[in-house]
C-alpha cells in the first residue's frame, strides 16, 4: 500500500519540478512559444530579454512587432509597420463577467468566460511604416487591451477583443527633416463602436524644420476614423486651430484623400497683427514697425511633396501701415496697406506651387514656381527658384507691373507732400544665409509727386514775411523716377536715379533741373551710417548743365562739402537771377564753385567761371543816371553800352549769413566807344545773396498776405 502511495507523490513531486524548471526556463523558450502561437498569422512578434512571468504579468527589454496592412479601395499598396518597445511589460487582470456553468460539462470548475484587461507598458515607444512615410516616437507610453476569454467545445479557448486604450502624450512625428513635437492624441477603439475612433482633439505643440523651430505650433483640431461612406477614402479633421508667426490661424476642416494622397483646406488668417510680423519688432532707431492689422484666406492643396496655393487674398484692415524712422527714432516716411480711396486690396489672386525636395530620405531643398499675385492693383511675379540649405545662395527675380505704391506713401517730420502713380519692373534677389541682397534691380514709374522740406517753423510777424521768410521752406517736384537698385548682403545700398525732372521751390524762387540723375549710396559706412554719398550728378540747369563728381552728406549733421561744375550756362539766366532788368548779355559761361554746407547754411569759397566764348553785354541807363554819375562810372556807362568782350573772368565768395563778393574782369571793345579801342573792366559787386533773394520774393509775400486777408474777411 505504501508503493501506491508514493508512486502519486512522486508524480506530483514531478509535475512540480517540471512546472518550476519550465518557469525557470521560459525567457529561452518564450520566443519559440510566440512563434508557434502566431504561425500563419499576418504579423510577428520578436521579443528580447523577457523576465520570469508572475501571476498577473512578465517583463521585457525589448518588443517588436510587424503586421502589415493589405491593399484596399483606397490604397493599390500593402504597408508594413514595425512597433518596436524598449523597457517595457505585459499585464494582465481578469474579472469573471459570467457566473453560469456549462451545463454539457458540470465538472468543469471555472466560468464560461472572463474579462482578461492586458495592459503594455514601455519607457519608448516607436511606428516606422515601410516604405518609410514618417516616424512616431513616444515615451512612457501605456496601451491597454481588453479582451474575452471564452472556453469552446473540450478545451479550447477563444479571445475576442472587447476595446484598446492609447492616451498619446508629448511624442513625436518625424518626416525627413520635420518634424512634429508635443503630439497630444487619445485613442479610443472598441468592438460595440465597430472599432472607430470616436472625434477627440488632436494637439501638436511644436513644428521643427531641419532641427530649428518653425514659425507654426500649436496646432489643434478633432479628428476621428468615421468616414462618410459617400467619401470611404477621405479623412477629415476639423475645427482646425494653429499659431503662425504668434498669429491666430484656423480652418473649419482639412480634408485628406487617402486613395490621391492629397489634402485640401483654406486657412484663415484673422485680425494679425503687423508688429508681430518678423522684421517690424523695432530694435534700433532705423528698423521699421508696423502699426495696424492684416486678414485674409489661404486655399492650399498637398500633395506628393507638393503645395499649391490658389487665390489666396491678404488684406489690411484700416489704419494698417509700415513706418521708417531716422537715426534720431522721428518717423519720416509710411506706407499705408489698409483700404484707401479708389485703391485696391493688398494682395490678392496669390497663387504658387512649392515642391520639398528630397535626396533619398532627406530633405534636399524647396523649389517654389508660378509665384503670381496682385498686388496694390498691380501684378507681381517671379521666377522659379530653388532653396538648398546647402547652396551658397538662391536667386529668384520679382516682377512688378503697374503696382499702385506711390499714392500710398506719406511723408512726416520735416517732410511733407504727396506722390502718385504706378511702379513697374524687376529686382532680381539672392538670398544666403537669412540674408538677402538686390543686383541691378530696375523700377519705374510714369509718375511723381511734391515733397516739401519744412522744418519747425517760427513765430513770424507779418513784416517778417513781407520781408522774407526766416523759415526756410523747399518743396521738391519730381516726375517720371527712374531707378537701378542694388544693396549688398551686409545692407549697403545703391541707387542710380534719372528723373524727366526736378523743380525746387522756395519763397526765393524757382530752379528748375532737367534730365537730373546720379548714384545714391547709403549705409556704406557702419561707423557713421548717416553718411549718404552722392556721386556723377548731372542735370540741366539754365539752358546749361550743372554737375557734382563726388559728396559726402551727414544726415546727423548737415553738414556736407562738394564743387559745383556749371557748363554751358546763358549769362543771360545769371544775370536774370539777380533781378537785373537793364543788362542784356549773349554768351555762355562755365564755372567752378565749391560749397560747404552746415546746418542749411552754405558757404562759397574761391568760385570761379569764364566765358566759353566772346559774347556781346548791353548795360542800358538813362540820361539821368548817367548825369548823376561821377566820370569814372560814367566812362563805364559808356563801354558797357554796346561791350563785346573777348574774355570775361569771374570770382565769388559767400558767408554763411549771404555776405558775398563778386568780382569779374572783362576784356573787349566798343566799336561806338573811343573809336572801339581796347577796354579791361574791373567790377566789384558786394551784395547779400540772402537779402537779395528775400527782396525778390517781397511782392509775391506780399500778395500772399492780402490774399490771405481778404479769405479771413470774406469768411467773417
Amino acid at each position: 500500500m505504501k508503493w501506491f502511495l508514493r508512486i502519486p507523490i512522486a508524480l506530483l513531486l514531478l509535475l512540480a519540478l517540471l512546472t518550476a524548471a519550465a518557469w525557470l526556463t521560459f525567457p529561452w523558450y518564450a520566443q519559440s512559444i510566440i512563434d508557434r502561437a502566431l504561425a500563419g498569422k499576418p504579423f510577428h512578434i520578436e521579443i528580447s530579454g523577457p523576465g520570469l512571468p508572475g501571476p498577473s504579468g512578465i517583463g521585457f527589454r525589448s518588443l517588436k512587432a510587424t503586421f502589415i496592412t493589405p491593399p484596399d479601395e483606397c490604397s493599390n499598396d500593402a504597408v508594413s509597420y514595425t512597433l518596436s518597445l524598449s523597457g517595457g511589460s505585459l499585464s494582465w487582470k481578469l474579472e469573471n463577467r459570467l457566473d453560469s456553468v456549462n451545463r454539457a460539462a458540470p465538472w468543469w470548475p471555472l466560468p464560461l468566460s472572463i474579462d482578461a484587461a492586458v495592459t503594455l507598458k514601455a519607457d519608448s515607444l516607436s511606428i516606422v511604416p515601410k516604405p518609410k512615410q514618417f516616424t512616431f516616437n513616444d515615451r512612457n507610453s501605456v496601451i491597454t487591451c481588453v479582451m474575452k476569454v471564452s472556453r469552446n467545445e473540450g478545451f479550447s479557448l477563444s479571445i475576442k477583443p472587447l476595446s484598446a486604450a492609447y492616451t498619446i502624450r508629448d511624442a513625436a512625428v518625424s518626416r525627413e527633416k520635420l518634424r512634429l513635437e508635443g503630439v497630444d492624441y487619445n485613442v479610443r477603439l472598441s468592438a460595440a463602436e465597430h472599432w472607430q475612433q470616436a472625434l477627440d482633439t488632436l494637439h501638436v505643440a511644436k513644428l521643427f524644420s531641419d532641427g530649428k523651430p518653425s514659425p507654426v505650433g500649436n496646432f489643434r483640431a478633432l479628428f476621428g476614423s468615421k468616414r462618410d461612406p459617400q467619401k470611404p477614402c477621405l479623412l477629415t479633421l476639423s475645427q482646425c486651430t494653429v499659431d503662425l508667426f504668434e498669429w491666430k490661424a484656423s480652418t473649419d476642416r482639412i480634408e485628406y484623400d487617402l486613395k490621391e494622397k492629397k489634402s485640401r483646406f483654406t486657412l484663415s488668417l484673422a485680425e494679425i497683427p503687423l508688429t508681430d510680423l518678423p522684421g517690424f519688432k523695432r530694435s534700433g532707431s532705423s528698423s521699421p514697425s508696423a502699426d495696424g492689422r492684416v486678414s485674409g484666406f489661404i486655399p492650399i492643396e498637398f500633395q506628393d511633396s507638393t503645395v499649391t496655393v490658389r487665390n489666396a487674398v491678404i488684406a489690411a484692415g484700416k489704419g494698417s501701415r509700415i513706418i521708417f524712422y531716422t537715426s534720431a527714432s522721428k518717423p519720416w516716411l509710411s506706407l499705408d496697406l489698409g483700404p484707401v480711396k479708389g485703391g485696391s486690396e493688398l494682395l490678392k489672386q496669390l497663387n504658387a506651387t512649392i515642391t520639398l525636395n528630397s535626396k533619398g530620405e532627406k530633405l534636399s531643398g524647396l523649389a517654389l514656381s508660378g509665384l503670381s499675385g496682385t498686388l496694390f492693383g498691380g501684378t507681381i511675379t517671379a521666377t522659379p527658384f530653388l532653396f538648398e540649405p546647402t547652396a551658397n545662395r538662391t536667386r529668384l527675380t520679382l516682377k512688378l507691373k503697374n503696382i499702385g505704391v506711390l499714392d500710398r506713401v506719406r511723408l512726416h517730420g520735416d517732410f511733407k507732400g504727396s506722390l502718385k502713380g504706378s511702379v513697374s519692373g524687376s529686382v532680381p534677389i539672392s538670398i544666403e544665409k537669412n540674408r538677402f541682397a538686390i543686383s541691378n534691380a530696375r523700377l519705374k514709374s510714369t509718375g511723381g509727386g511734391t515733397v516739401t522740406i519744412a522744418p519747425p517753423r517760427k513765430q513770424e510777424t507779418t513784416a517778417n514775411r513781407i520781408l522774407g521768410s526766416t523759415n526756410p521752406d523747399a518743396s521738391y517736384t519730381f516726375s517720371e523716377p527712374d531707378l537701378v537698385l542694388s544693396r549688398s548682403v551686409n545692407g549697403r545700398l545703391t541707387l542710380h536715379f534719372r528723373l524727366k525732372n526736378l523743380l525746387r521751390k522756395t519763397t526765393g524762387g524757382e530752379l528748375l533741373l532737367l534730365a537730373p540723375g546720379g548714384n545714391l549710396t547709403l549705409w556704406q559706412n557702419r561707423l557713421n551710417p548717416n553718411i549718404v554719398t552722392l556721386t556723377d550728378f548731372s542735370a540741366g540747369l539754365l539752358d546749361g548743365t550743372v554737375s557734382i563728381a563726388h559728396v559726402d552728406y551727414d544726415m546727423g549733421k548737415k553738414s556736407a562739402e562738394t564743387t559745383l561744375l556749371l557748363n554751358n550756362i546763358p549769362l543771360q539766366k545769371l544775370l536774370d537771377l539777380q533781378g537785373t532788368k537793364k543788362i542784356y548779355a549773349t554768351g555762355t559761361v562755365r564755372g567752378s564753385i565749391p560749397v560747404a554746407m552746415k546746418n542749411e547754411r552754405f558757404e562759397i569759397k574761391k568760385g570761379g567761371m569764364i566765358a566759353e566764348q566772346s559774347g556781346q553785354i548791353i548795360y542800358a541807363t538813362t540820361p539821368e543816371e548817367r548825369a548823376a554819375a561821377n566820370q569814372g562810372l560814367r566812362t563805364t556807362y559808356e563801354a558797357l553800352s554796346n561791350f563785346l568782350y573777348v574774355q570775361l573772368l569771374s570770382s565769388i565768395n559767400m558767408t554763411p549769413d549771404g555776405k558775398s563778393v563778386i568780382t569779374i574782369q572783362l576784356k573787349g571793345t566798343n566799336p561806338d566807344f573811343q573809336g572801339g579801342r581796347g577796354v579791361e573792366l574791373n567790377l566789384n559787386v558786394e551784395q547779400n545773396l540772402l537779402d537779395l533773394l528775400r527782396a525778390l520774393s517781397v511782392s509775391s509775400n506780399v500778395e500772399e498776405i492780402i490774399s490771405e486777408k481778404a479769405l479771413r474777411t470774406r469768411k467773417k
